[in-house]
């Protein structure tokens, strides 16, 4: 069953945060964006790489109203570690979750079973604690913070306007689609589609 629109289950982890052990639960997902961030490992190859890139571009997600809580099997302390020893994770200014026993790795689906780990999971929760967006990678596969601030930006557009879908490719200030039967028909004919335009 696809976790699209579903409720976030409840959960209660520690996480290391600028210097401070503090806990995170379902509840502070609640109110507003977030983006919830698995990776296989701490002290690993690719995964901070990614993290230094969501590190970069945090400012840019906090100023849409998300916040980015990354998770991995490791503990908060060893996060924390992590955290103190590497010059690309030492930048991280957002919260990381500890998932030692695989209770929320398993919970969002992204859970490796045999190795214990989670997967390049990226899920982007709304304020209802609803999830709208669902991307997993392979572990060789890094991610980009860029494009998930673009698909963040047409989720919380749809959101904000219930009446149009943003197409393929949507950047912020572009036209959308408003569905309809003209739009239908519009694609049977292979004529163009009503689009909208806002300010």
């Amino acid at each position: 069953m696809s976790l699209i629109n579903t409720t976030i289950k409840p959960f209660s982890a520690d996480a290391y945060r600028v210097g401070k052990f503090i806990t995170v639960t379902d509840a502070d997902l609640m109110g507003k964006w977030s983006v919830v961030f698995f990776y296989p490992a701490d002290f690993t190859f690719v995964c901070p790489t990614e993290l230094e890139d969501l590190a970069d571009n945090y400012a840019t997600f906090q100023s849409l109203g998300v916040e980015i809580y990354s998770v991995s099997t490791d503990t908060h302390f060893t996060h924390k570690a992590w955290h103190d020893t590497s010059e690309l994770v030492g930048k991280i200014q957002y919260t990381m979750v500890g998932d030692p026993t695989g209770t929320i790795s398993r919970y969002f689906e992204v859970m490796i079973e045999e190795a214990g780990l989670a997967d390049r999971g990226t899920l982007v929760i709304d304020p209802e604690g609803k999830t709208q967006i669902v991307e997993v990678n392979a572990g060789g596969i890094g991610r980009d913070a860029g494009e998930l601030q673009r698909k963040v930006k047409a989720a919380q557009y749809v959101a904000a306007h219930p009446r149009e879908v943003c197409p393929a490719k949507w950047q912020e200030g572009e036209k959308t689609l408003a569905p309809s039967l003209d739009l239908v028909a519009a694609e049977i004919t292979a004529s163009r589609p009503r689009l909208i335009w806002r300010e």
